[in-house]
Parts: C-alpha cells; structure tokens; sequence
C-alpha cells in the first residue's frame, strides 16, 4: 500500500502536533513546517501529496505561499487545503483564487478535516498515479522501484533511478542541472552541478546504447528526456 504524504504548516505547534495525530492515526505520512521558508525546502525534497496550509503566519503568508506554489510548474499540481479562522465569503474566495483546493475554517472536527482531505485526493489524484511509465520498451515501475527492456531488468542505482523517474514522468521538457539538484536530490543537499553530468554518464550507461539516446544533453541549458532523438 502506498500511503499519501500530508505537509502540515502552521506556526502554531499544537495545532501541528493535533493535526499530525490525527492523520498519522488515519494512516497518512506526515511532515510539518512552522513557516513558509521552511515548508519550501519540504516541498522541494519531498514532493507531499497533499498541504494544509495556515492562511495566517508571520513572514510569508499562507495565502502567498500558496500563489508561489501554483505559479511553478513543478509544485502547481500539489493541492493545498486552506485553514484559517477567516471565514467570510470574500476570503475564501481570495484563497481559491490563489490556488487553494478547499478551505476549512477553524475550528474544525478530525473528522471534517478526513472528509475533505480524502475529497481533495480523489478530485486531484490523477488516474494511473504511481503507475509504470513505458517509453520505446522502456519500462520504469515506480512501486516495485524496477526498470526492464522487453522484460529484461537493467541494474541502476538509486540517484539514477530518482533521476529516470524524474525524466520519465516529465518528457519533453528541458531542465538546468540546478533544476534537476532540486527535484531529484532536494533543496537541501548541497553538492556541485557537475555532480548531475556524472549521474547522467551513469544513466546513459546503465539504459544501454539503444535507450541511451533518451536522455538528451541540451547546449546551453541542461538535459531532457524524450522519446524523439535529436
């Protein structure tokens, strides 16, 4: 069973701390962040499934963090849960028009939370989610952590799986190498861009001379994947 990952922030730790039982005692994974700044460096290492978002926080607000969130592609599909004591018409619609996918207004039940948590999954889960991608007889089987040619198993190890999931679930699109420390290795590890070339190197290697031509080196930019060689 794969279990959905819940980021939690609000800069008050017993509603952190009620929040994270309640839905560890539901059989979520959970993570919390006090701040805006914090809950970014979260979501960059660790891509959640779903955020509950504190509308009121010093610093950067919820409702900011939430725009900065849908404005980048790479997180814009992550739904967010608005909770705030605001509960007026003209700020729930504020907070829908800044990307929320709903909005419980405090104080809430345990169960009114599960209720909308688990609506807000199964409108914004896409269909096949987790599933194995396929490319040219290339498969990637993100649950059992397998890549296979016709069947066949190739061996790989863990960065250059991350980095053939990563390319894999995101074809056609070029990233710098600075992108690609982000999203595959976290926004907290800090190792130098060429430390992508040798991965990639690794990559090529491990798919082979036919699937190699996969992962295309872009001048000036970074790489990409794609099925349409150059």
């Amino acid at each position: 069973m794969s279990f959905k990952r819940v980021l939690i922030v609000d800069d008050e730790a017993p509603i952190r701390e009620m929040l994270t039982l309640a839905l560890e005692m539901a059989g979520y994974q959970c993570q919390d962040a006090d701040s805006a700044q914090a809950a970014m460096a979260l979501v960059v290492d660790n891509r959640p499934d779903l955020i509950l978002l504190d509308w009121m926080m010093p610093g950067i607000s919820g409702i900011e963090l939430a725009r900065r969130l849908k404005k980048d592609s790479l997180t814009a599909t992550i739904p967010i849960i608005m909770l705030t004591a605001k509960g007026d018409e003209n700020n729930k619609i504020l907070g829908l028009e800044a990307g929320a996918d709903d909005y419980i207004t405090k104080p809430f039940s345990p169960r009114e939370l599960m209720a909308r948590l688990k609506a807000v999954l199964r409108r914004t889960s896409p269909e096949g989610e987790g599933s194995a991608v396929e490319v040219n007889g290339l498969t990637m089987d993100p649950i059992s952590h397998r890549v296979s040619v016709a069947g066949e198993p190739l061996e790989m190890g863990p960065t250059e799986f991350k980095l053939l999931n990563f390319f894999m679930t995101h074809q056609d699109r070029a990233f710098s190498r600075g992108q690609l420390l982000d999203y595959v290795w976290g926004g907290n590890v800090y190792v130098e861009e060429r430390t992508v070339d040798v991965h990639i190197r690794r990559l090529r290697k491990a798919l082979g001379e036919h699937h190699a031509p996969l992962v295309q080196t872009v001048r000036g930019m970074g790489y990409r994947f794609s099925s349409q060689y150059q």
